[in-house]
């Protein structure tokens, strides 16, 4: 019960103080450290701590290149993601739950807006970044969850050893 209420009111917070139509400018706040949500997956990374970057490409095929990516416990790497399409992507890190969670709800609010530090945010043409720090060993996704394309396949994987 006190999931369905959850889902409930995220839902219909979202309906009314969000909009993710491809022309909407994302801005993430600078990093700031007392305000790094710790997650199963780890934490926004601190961009002076980065370790090394990763450059991924997302296309209108609905795939990532790389699409599995392995990375150290603890480290701090940068996603440089690129979108080498004609229509907006975004690559968004986390569990398979909660990935599958998240494009069920872009699926029925396709035009919210959100900005963690998990999450990019691409234009056509354009290229967007992720700072993280992997901080538990394990295995985790990363996706574009706009309508269709989670679904199309465009998923990837984060195996951190």
């Amino acid at each position: 019960m006190k999931t369905t209420l959850a889902w409930a009111l995220l839902a219909w917070s979202a309906s009314a103080a969000f909009a993710h139509g491809d022309a909407h400018k994302v801005n993430k706040p600078s990093f700031d450290a007392s305000k790094v949500e710790q997650r199963v997956f780890g934490r926004a990374g601190d961009p002076r701590q980065v370790i090394r970057t990763i450059r991924l490409d997302m296309t209108d095929a609905f795939r990532f290149t790389p699409a599995d990516i392995t990375v150290k416990r603890g480290e701090t790497v940068k996603f440089v993601v690129a979108n080498r399409g004609k229509v907006l992507h975004e690559m968004v890190l986390g569990t398979t739950e909660d990935l599958k969670a998240h494009a069920d709800m872009m699926r029925r609010f396709p035009d919210m807006e959100h900005a963690d530090a998990n999450m990019a945010h691409v234009k056509p043409g354009a290229k967007g970044e992720i700072v993280w720090q992997f901080t538990q060993a394990g295995e985790y996704q990363f996706a574009c969850l706009l309508p269709g394309h989670y679904e199309a396949g465009m998923v990837g994987k984060v195996v951190v050893k």
